[in-house]
Parts: structure tokens; sequence; C-alpha cells
């Protein structure tokens, strides 16, 4: 793993300038606020890690076999970070000092680590910090290493807190929080990114809000999501008074000129449809899924001249469910507006799912004249 990508990822960028433009919701600072809860979950979204920070073992994140410990803080070049909590240890710790208590703390530190390892699978580790500075983040990374016990050295005690060094890091503890901390140094190659404060920030989260909401009332776009479909004859309905056909549509088994089977129907499909929504269909004897409310899936097309009407195969599938099952009429019982009046219903909603898949749904009175109005 390239740990540089870490720092130079535009994606990871974005969204840490994007969380940081709103710290006025919380300080009035010209330091970015960054919650580290917040970092951590930007940095695993972002580099698909295994977000570990509630198991609060040594990690924090994990991508294959690297471990990483995240730290967001406010640089001031050299850092004190807390690393582990001894809180079960106090007491007997509180018994120890000089060179006996930075043994213990880092023996006890060492197992967290070497046990977190080996619960997941860890062979290597490292720090990724985001330390914030006025209007700037500065990225870096920083060696995860075991505490060198046979190199401990420079050890310091004081009332409240105990520090040493073991040639590679210095640590401190301190007594009233039973916390061992180590310091982080920021380098001189950090990435730099600036960071633009707003003024307004919840100026800006309402006109998300509301782009949101009109999004989520308005994403689907008559003619390209959906199309309404008429049961009922556009030919001979006339105003106030809807008719569905005796001998076509709905009710095509009932037309002469050949025996006929008792499911052969189709939706009819007005011409202005094709003409204002062309894309929406495939292409005529093209065939597509078409999912119906009980979850059923019918196997559907389109056709007869200028592919006026919608079908199933086999053609009684949908006689079956829509006649049989929905509408309850018997074989030889001609469909008509008055039924279709009674449900309160008189035409279908067709939504595209994508190209092969398609659904179908009632759709109230007057459903039709309402879409093409809007296609107007």
């Amino acid at each position: 793993m390239n740990k540089n990508n870490f720092k130079h990822n535009d994606t990871y960028i974005a969204y840490l300038k994007a969380i940081c433009s709103l710290s006025r919701l919380f300080s009035e600072s010209n330091t970015p606020y960054l919650h580290y809860r917040v970092a951590e979950n930007i940095f695993c979204k972002v580099f698909k890690a295994e977000n570990l920070s509630r198991d609060d073992l040594a990690y924090d994140a994990r991508i294959g076999e690297v471990g990483i410990g995240l730290k967001t803080f406010i640089d001031k070049r050299t850092n004190s970070e807390k690393i582990t909590e001894l809180n079960v240890f106090s007491s007997q710790l509180r018994k120890l000092s000089g060179k006996r208590l930075a043994v213990k703390l880092s023996e006890l530190r060492n197992e967290r680590i070497k046990f977190a390892n080996r619960t997941y699978g860890i062979k290597s580790a490292i720090y990724h910090c985001v330390a914030r500075r006025k209007q700037q983040l500065s990225i870096f990374e920083s060696n995860y290493d075991l505490i060198d016990i046979t190199n401990i050295k420079k050890i310091k005690t004081q009332e409240t807190s105990t520090s040493f060094e073991d040639g590679k890091n210095e640590y401190s503890f301190n007594f009233s929080k039973t916390t061992l901390f180590k310091k982080f140094h920021t380098p001189q190659n950090a990435l730099i990114v600036d960071i633009e404060i707003l003024d307004d920030p919840l100026q800006l989260i309402i006109q998300l809000f509301n782009q949101q909401i009109k999004r989520l009332t308005s994403h689907e776009i008559a003619g390209i999501n959906f199309v309404i479909l008429p049961l009922y004859s556009l030919r001979e309905s006339k105003v106030n008074y809807k008719v569905i056909p005796v001998k076509s549509g709905l009710n095509q088994w009932n037309a002469g000129g050949r025996l006929r089977d008792a499911g052969e129907v189709y939706i009819p499909i007005p011409k202005i449809i094709h003409d204002r929504c062309p894309e929406f269909f495939p292409s005529r004897e093209t065939p597509f899924n078409l999912h119906v409310p009980t979850d059923e899936i019918l196997n559907a097309k389109l056709c007869q001249e200028n592919s006026k009407a919608l079908m199933t195969n086999p053609n009684n599938a949908l006689s079956d469910w829509l006649l049989r099952k929905v509408l309850k009429l018997k074989e030889g019982e001609l469909l008509t507006y008055d039924r279709l009046k009674l449900l309160g219903t008189d035409s279908v909603r067709i939504t595209k799912i994508d190209n092969q898949n398609y659904k179908i749904d009632f759709a109230k009175i007057d459903s039709y004249e309402n879409f093409i109005e809007i296609k107007n």
C-alpha cells in the first residue's frame, strides 16, 4: 500500500474541505473544526477502509493487512495525543514510578498492539494525521511503532505525569486520566490544504436541504421515468364519457375475424406517447420484463402496427393478472368503463426501471389527461 495516496487523494481532500468549511457552526475560530468521528468516517469512506474505531482496540481503521491510527488535532508543530487509556490498571500504575512505570506502560501498550494485530491480521501499521491550524490543514503520516522497551530513556517524573523516550518516539503518561500520550511532530513535507470557512454555513445547509427535498419529490420526470397509458379508447371516448371498445384493447378477445383465445388482450399505447416519449419503450418486438405490483414478472413487448399494443408472452398472462386476478372478470365478460370507474382507475402507470425492466401500476381516473397536459 502506498501511504502517499492518503494525502493526495482528490476526493479525500474535497470531503475534508467541505466539512471544514462549516466550522462556523461550532466555533468562531479561524482554525477549522473537524470532529474526530467525522474524520474517521471520511477516511474510511474514501479509502474503503474497515472502520474499527468503535471496537476500542489499537487501530481506528484497517485496509487489508495494514492497521491505521487516525488522529486529528490542532497543529502546534509538536502535539501530544492520546494513544491508549489504561483505566483498569490505575491502582497498579500508581504504585510504580521511574523506569518501572515506563516499562509497565510500554508493556501494556505493546500487548494491546499485538492483540489488535492478531485479531485483525495486521502486518504493518501507520498513523494518519490531520493537523488543523489557521484556515489550513496539515496532512501527514507517522510511523506506528511498538515501544522499544530495551531503549527506554530520558525518564522524567512530575507530580501529575511522567514522560520517557525510546529512541524513536516520545511518550507521556497522565496519572489523573490514566492515559498514555505520544508526541506527533508535523513534518516539513506535510500536505497543506487551504480551507475557506464559510461565514454563514446555515444558509448553505438550508439551500442544500431545499434542493434535496426538491430532488426527492420530483426525481421522476414524466415521459422519462414514467408514462401513463389509458385503458379506454381515445378515439371512441368523448368529454365526460369514456369508452372501452368492445372488440379491441382489453376486450380484444371479443373481436371477430378468427377464433380467439379468451385471454387475448393488450393495453393500448396512443401514438402521442411514442411521439412525445420516443426513448421510453424499447423497439417493437423487443422483449422486456414487466413487474406487476404482486412482484410477479411478466414477459412483455410492444406489438402491432406503430407499436400500438402492449402485450405479454404468453398473451393470456396479462389477462390472467389484470382481468382475472385484479378486476375479477370471468372469461367472456366484457370490461366496461363503469367497472373501472367503480374501482377509481381508468389508466395504468408504466415506470421505467431500466432498459430491460418496467413496472406497471394502476393510476387514478384522469391520470392520462393530466400526464398529457404535463407533456404539452
